[in-house]
């Protein structure tokens, strides 16, 4: 056969193909017009050659099968895509119909091949590699923690538009193969063979071997089961007794968890509800009608452009000063090691394999951060996720001392003590006494700007913000926060660490609140004015989920506690005056925090937390702290708006004082800090989603009926002047002009 540059194909005497997927100068294969157009050339060779009995297609990638459709060619498509929005016709919308098919079609070339193939799956395996892996006529996948199947395009606003809508409910029950494809969720290779998904799991080492044997016995098929005569799906017909029993709760559960804003998720049921109907050929020609009609819409564009292409540049580094050599992290001190935030960062940081130093008052105090990460692996333990060995292994990397001694030799040494300026000062004064010249120091604060922080050390180049959110182990973004005189080796080492232990970094310039907070307060100050207008805190709470918000803002606020909302507006009013706070807001706030209404950490707040299995539920008494205006007199999609205006407004104005300048970086925050409605792409995409001016029209509006806080700021109102977007006003990886 033909040589290839992204396979490597050998025949063996039995005349059983093995092809092998390993592209050139990556650590994962992806899709590519390059890589499918091999495929294709291979899938025609075997086919017409007399002497192949099979196929094996497996990755060379260790750990790794694929991760799916490259960054660069997601980007081009969308890109034209876009442009036939703006300007369709006949010729480009077949194009975009044709494009949208492409991968559909060529697996169907594969599963009609007339030779059989074996998908040999050794570790991830995303999107279309599934899709790929599902018209292989049999499928093997490794006994290895490695091996995650998954169909996850519902969550950057797309759907598994390359077969997986038609062959996963042919394979498995309906049910399931719904829950699948709109969670996007993976499954190991054990859950993936008891389900059906995948026919045996082998030893890792064994993976070709076994696939081979199977081919050599002929006993895989090579016509697919639902082109054979009668065939029938496992799951119920869809026009049955059983049937009725499920796709109308499946249409209802999907509208209560979505309310309707992900089109993807809707099409996936569209799909595998007219294609269970019809040959496999036809269902094929449904979905791509269905993708077609997908990668038109503006959730598509702006959550594949977010939570893909953005998200992907940004872990890869996309921010990182050039020319600063790449940190290698041997050893991290923490000082406040014992808190929960403190311990939070240690455990992740001993997790991803680099040894921690937790430093905190007194032994057992920093002793107490060890236990937490004991803990949280005692969790993925009972959960089957983790093993005793992987708890010991990463308790072995955790020291914990009372002596700043122990910070000698560390690599970079973050701060996490009580948030107070003095306290702050005292640690980074003691870490300085004992560290490195060249170690970077960071701060993690949510409050305090790091250039007056940066005043305590002796080294303000070397010194930095990194602000974790909380549970450290959950919550993937991280601010890296610059003071005035921090230095590109600062930024770069702080950048590389947040990559190590697989966060996701975003830069800031140094602000009160910096960004995040900034726009978290706007979500909880506008719940605050509905309360005083008498809105009542049921439609509040559900009219931001409806939004798109993953918690309601009186939920969230609970959780951050009221009594540092408190704090904080007394603080701003200190700083800035009384006028600079809204004075019902604040009586409001005294109220509950009078009543030891604090949040959840109290047992009470703008909740109730009763004893398990209870639930949490609203307070009553909040209806009685204000005149309740009727629900019926209110508009709900009003409510929705106030909530995602406010928000972007500040991100708006955040980009207008220069404190975030990459929009990626304001987009892909606002949607992993606080889950700002994921379908919208992000804070500054919702505005372009708009458009400016259509935005300024109708926030201009919102500011007349109920108040400043939607005054938007003079950079959006140039921007609906010269019809412009943020991507466009402020190149990403550069400042604007």
């Amino acid at each position: 056969m033909a040589d290839y540059k992204n396979f490597t194909v050998e025949t063996d005497n039995d005349g059983i193909v093995l092809v092998t997927w390993d592209m050139p100068d990556k650590s994962m294969n992806v899709f590519t017009e390059e890589v499918m157009d091999e495929i294709e050339a291979i899938c025609d060779a075997t086919r017409g050659d007399e002497a192949v009995k099979g196929v094996v297609f497996t990755s060379g990638k260790k750990g790794s099968f694929s991760g799916g459709a490259d960054l660069s060619m997601l980007n081009g498509r969308m890109e034209r895509i876009q442009e036939l929005k703006d300007n369709p016709t006949e010729e480009g919308m077949k194009e975009l119909f044709e494009g949208a098919g492409r991968m559909s079609w060529l697996w169907r070339k594969i599963e009609t091949n007339g030779k059989p193939w074996v998908a040999a799956i050794n570790g991830t395996c995303m999107g279309g590699a599934t899709e790929l892996a599902l018209s292989c006529h049999y499928r093997i996948a490794a006994d290895s923690e490695k091996v995650k199947i998954a169909l996850p395009e519902v969550k950057v606003g797309i759907f598994p538009g390359a077969g997986g809508t038609q062959r996963v409910p042919r394979l498995i029950d309906t049910q399931e193969a719904l829950k699948f494809m709109t969670t996007g969720s993976p499954m190991d290779a054990s859950k993936a063979q008891k389900t059906g998904l995948i026919h045996e799991v082998v030893a890792a080492d064994d993976l070709v071997d076994a696939a081979k044997a199977k081919l050599k016995a002929g006993e895989v098929d090579p016509e697919a089961p639902w082109d054979k005569k009668k065939f029938r799906a496992p799951g119920t017909p869809v026009y049955s007794g059983a049937g009725s029993q499920l796709w109308p709760p499946a249409i209802a559960i999907l509208r209560k968890q979505t309310y309707g804003n992900y089109p993807a998720a809707e099409a996936i049921l569209k799909c595998v509800f007219e294609g269970l109907q019809v040959p496999i050929d036809t269902g094929l020609t449904i979905e791509q009608r269905y993708f077609t009609e997908i990668l038109r819409t503006t959730e598509a564009a702006m959550m594949v452009r977010s939570l893909f292409i953005s998200l992907q540049e940004l872990n890869k580094g996309a921010r990182r000063p050039d020319g600063v050599e790449k940190s290698k992290f041997k050893k991290i001190g923490v000082l406040g090691g014992g808190g929960f935030m403190g311990a939070g960062i240690g455990y992740v940081t001993a997790k991803a394999g680099i040894d921690v130093v937790l430093l905190d008052r007194d032994a057992e105090s920093a002793e107490k951060g060890r236990q937490h990460a004991a803990g949280i692996m005692d969790g993925r333990i009972k959960k089957r996720r983790a093993t005793e060995a992987d708890k010991e292994e990463i308790l072995s990397r955790i020291t914990t001392t009372a002596d700043y001694a122990d910070l000698e030799g560390c690599d970079l040494v973050v701060e996490a003590v009580f948030e107070d300026s003095g306290v702050k000062k005292a640690a980074t004064e003691s870490a300085e006494a004992v560290i490195p010249d060249g170690t970077i120091f960071a701060s993690n604060t949510s409050t305090i700007p790091i250039s007056s922080l940066a005043q305590n050390s002796k080294k303000p180049d070397q010194f930095i913000g990194i602000h974790f959110f909380s549970p450290v182990d959950k919550m993937m973004l991280v601010e890296i926060i610059l003071g005035e005189k921090t230095g590109e080796k600062a930024l770069a080492t702080a950048i590389d660490y947040v990559r190590a232990i697989g966060k996701t970094p975003i830069v800031v310039n140094d602000t009160r609140g910096f960004y995040v907070n900034r726009c978290v307060l706007r979500y909880i100050s506008e719940a605050y004015n509905m309360l005083v207008e008498g809105v009542p805190p049921a439609m509040i709470e559900n009219a931001a989920k409806m939004a798109g918000m993953p918690v309601g803002p009186l939920a969230l606020n609970d959780e951050t506690a009221i009594d540092l909302s408190q704090k904080i507006m007394r603080q701003t009013a200190r700083d800035l005056g009384d006028d600079a706070i809204d004075q019902r807001h604040m009586k409001m706030v005294d109220e509950l925090v009078e009543k030891g209404r604090l949040g959840r950490k109290a047992g009470k707040g703008f909740y109730d937390y009763p004893e398990k299995p209870a639930k949490k539920h609203l307070w009553p008494g909040l209806k009685e702290m204000f005149d309740q205006t009727a629900a019926d007199s209110l508009d709900v999609e009003t409510l929705e708006e106030r909530f995602l205006f406010t928000i972007a407004i500040e991100a708006a104005r955040v980009m207008e004082e220069g404190i975030v300048e990459d929009p990626r970086e304001a987009d892909v925050g606002s949607i992993l800090a606080f889950g700002f409605a994921p379908y919208s792409g992000g804070a500054l995409s919702y505005i372009d989603g708009f458009g400016a001016k259509v935005f300024v029209e109708r926030a201009d509006a919102l500011k007349a009926e109920y108040g400043e806080q939607f005054a938007v700021p003079e950079l959006l109102r140039d921007m609906a002047s010269k019809d412009q977007s943020f991507y466009e006003r402020f190149p990403v990886g550069r400042k604007a002009a």
